[in-house]
């Protein structure tokens, strides 16, 4: 039998390498039913395996474009990823919850999703200062000189205003087609090939390919109030500005009164009530195929520029817009069994193990099936025989039942009790929850999630490692992990005396991460890195000030928050009351961790260590993002911070994925700083 955990370390490092090569490289080696089949074959050792699951898993994190080699900059503005239905029903669904949820009749804009590369331009005062790639949602690289090159973005507007547009670079399919038939090794598409041109080094390279943008929303900058009421009206004003907008949009609703565009905006939409949105999907739908340029869905957003505030976001995605993906194919199993998992936050989710059946090149046996009203919809059981697709061509899914089986019971029905700790199940919405915050799956989720690569990062701590210490009883919760007496490891199997010393040392090292990396990794639902960061900016410094604003139900001071919303805020503040949660912040804060955030200008009087010497930064680093803010800090130790390496550099702060930049200070003996050493200094100052 095959170990596991090689097979999960194998397929991890081959789909992390892929992923590189499609994101940053916009090269891939392999097409994308094959990169399906190995994600797919990790995501079900992992299920069957949840301990060995690593946290720099693909399946945990959505790919990034973000690339160590360009400048990085970080987004003024909400760079997020957008929630996905597959079926005109689910497109329906979300409608009506997101109408309801807002508490007022919306209207919609709909709009073809383009497959091309994702940018953000900033203006100030009219004139085009940066392009920036997504990158991870939080930070992007800067690809400004290549964004110049693209004839159809405005490099001054026709006012002198200060603004952010989300956009996405695309290159025409006759173009590509063109330039395909001169290569000896082909691109695969043209979303790869727009991609990498914006991340090329020379401009001039760039200039050649004749890309071409569409912008779909634009952030007004220096004001509080918004000046349009409606995104179809941000349109309006984009054009006016000088943007180009895709014509093919429709608008729909009861507020939908005939929106009027500027005369020359020549933008074809169409309008009318909600039940004309389905009609909608499948005219566009059935026309991407006749379009100059590839789409890969449609997206559907909240019309209403002041409810979009109300309803927020979540940490991955806005609740005012969805994705809708083209229809995937599909396959016909038989349900054998249905079991349910616990998640980190108590929420229990049913999952359908069916027969083994192959869609779109990948084998799919794990299907999961959200809550009991998705169950009870599709009138589902143990036995029944079931339409299955992959949708988007990645995420299965049980579409209908075909055949009932001979099960007694006609809907399958979840447990009364939790199946990790035999506490009584709760009803909150659609879900079911497990409220005891001790239950072992629960704890054991909370800690993975706590001491995963993008939370608190604790060198030598893998699931694999956690496993081990709850198994032995040596910890119990996220607590334990800074007083655990170590001595208690020595003679299990795995853990020497070097693997004791490295974990100690990461243990010790992860007290330093800043409050903003600790506040999320307390898996606080709703409080993702994204909301932790508008909570520091708008004064929420210290776990104490959340912890008052909870006692006096303040949600309409959180609400108040660009970005946050009624509903993220009440879900921050109740959980924020639960005695459990307080009672591990108490131990945590005992242990040393940062409950505070770092007061702006509370270093300015710092021994000029850095005096005479010249610093450069290469890499990516988990404690400067961006990096220019480890240079801030040798400026403010009297050192001098440059953009390249030359023979007059002293020291080059190198992080994860350094380049040429590297190469070139070891040739030039110039000192070469890690990020570790970095911290020893800064803390020594």
């Amino acid at each position: 039998m095959p170990d596991p955990k090689q097979e999960i370390d194998s397929l991890t490092e081959k789909l992390q390498q892929w992923q590189q090569e499609y994101y940053q490289k916009a090269r891939p080696s392999v097409s994308d039913t094959e990169y399906d089949r190995v994600f797919d074959m990790l995501k079900e050792l992992e299920e069957k395996h949840p301990g060995l699951r690593r946290p720099d898993s693909p399946t945990l994190r959505v790919g990034s474009d973000l690339s160590a080699e360009l400048p990085e900059v970080e987004h003024t503005i909400p760079v997020l990823s957008l929630d996905k239905a597959y079926t005109a029903a689910e497109v329906d669904a979300w409608v009506a919850k997101t109408a309801k949820n807002a508490e007022e009749d919306l209207s919609f804009v709909i709009e073809e999703k383009i497959d091309g590369a994702s940018i953000v331009l900033y203006y100030e005062n009219g004139l085009l200062v940066r392009g920036v790639t997504r990158g991870n949602g939080h930070i992007g690289n800067d690809v400004t000189d290549n964004i110049r090159t693209i004839r159809s973005v405005p490099l001054r507007l026709s006012e002198a205003v200060s603004i952010a547009v989300r956009g996405e670079v695309f290159l025409p399919l006759d173009r590509f087609d063109e330039i395909n038939a001169d290569q000896e090794v082909p691109f695969a598409n043209p979303r790869n090939l727009a991609a990498g041109t914006l991340r090329r080094k020379k401009s001039s390279g760039v200039a050649l390919l004749p890309l071409d943008i569409f912008v779909y929303e634009g952030y007004m900058s220096g004001s509080d109030e918004e000046p349009f009421e409606q995104h179809h009206l941000v349109l309006d004003y984009l054009i006016g500005l000088g943007f180009k907008v895709n014509p093919r949009l429709g608008i729909f609703g009861s507020r939908c009164t005939g929106p009027v565009f500027r005369s020359e905006a020549g933008l074809e939409f169409s309008s009318g009530p909600l039940d004309a949105v389905e009609p909608f999907l499948e005219r566009m739908t059935a026309g991407r195929n006749n379009l100059g340029y590839e789409i890969d869905g449609l997206v559907i957003k909240v019309n209403e520029l002041e409810s979009r505030e109300r309803l927020g976001y979540t940490g991955h995605h806005p609740r005012w817009a969805i994705a809708y993906k083209f229809e995937s194919p599909q396959a016909v199993s038989m349900v054998e069994s249905i079991d349910v998992q616990v998640g980190r936050t108590g929420r229990i989710t049913p999952v359908a193990r069916i027969k083994p059946v192959r869609i779109g090149g990948s084998t799919v046996s794990n299907v999961t099936l959200h809550n009991q009203q998705y169950i009870e919809a599709l009138e589902l059981a143990e036995g029944d025989q079931v339409a299955v697709s992959r949708r988007g061509d990645v995420i299965p899914a049980v579409e209908k039942v075909i055949e009932k089986g001979e099960s007694s019971d006609p809907v399958w029905q979840m447990p009364e009790i939790c199946p990790s700790c035999g506490g009584t199940l709760e009803v909150r919405g659609a879900h079911h929850f497990c409220v005891n915050r001790r239950c072992p799956d629960q704890v054991s989720g909370r800690i993975n999630f706590f001491i995963a690569r993008d939370q608190m990062d604790i060198d030598g701590l893998g699931p694999e490692t956690a496993a081990v210490l709850l198994d032995q009883g040596i910890i119990a919760g996220i607590e334990d992990i800074y007083t655990f007496d170590a001595e208690r490891l020595k003679g299990l199997p795995g853990f020497g005396e070097k693997k004791i010393a490295l974990l100690q040392k990461g243990i010790k090292e992860s007290r330093k991460r800043p409050f903003r990396i600790v506040l999320p990794s307390l898996g606080i639902p709703d409080l993702g890195q994204k909301a932790a960061e508008l909570l520091i900016e708008a004064g929420f410094r210290d776990v104490d000030s959340l912890l008052e604003a909870a006692d006096k139900h303040d949600t309409e001071h959180l609400a108040g928050i660009h970005g946050i919303g009624e509903k993220t805020a009440a879900s921050i503040l109740e959980s924020l009351r639960d005695p459990e949660l307080r009672r591990q912040i108490d131990a945590l804060r005992k242990a040393g961790l940062n409950f505070r955030e770092k007061e702006s200008g509370a270093d300015e009087q710092l021994p000029p260590i850095f005096e005479g010497q010249v610093w450069c930064v290469t890499g990516s680093f988990e404690n400067f993002k961006p990096r220019s803010k480890a240079m801030e800090e040798v400026k403010k130790r009297g050192g001098r911070a440059v953009g390249s390496v030359t023979g007059t550099v002293t020291h080059l702060l190198a992080g994860e994925g350094a380049g040429s930049k590297l190469e070139k200070s070891r040739e030039l003996g110039i000192e070469i700083v890690s990020e570790e050493e970095f911290l020893r200094l800064l803390e020594e100052s």
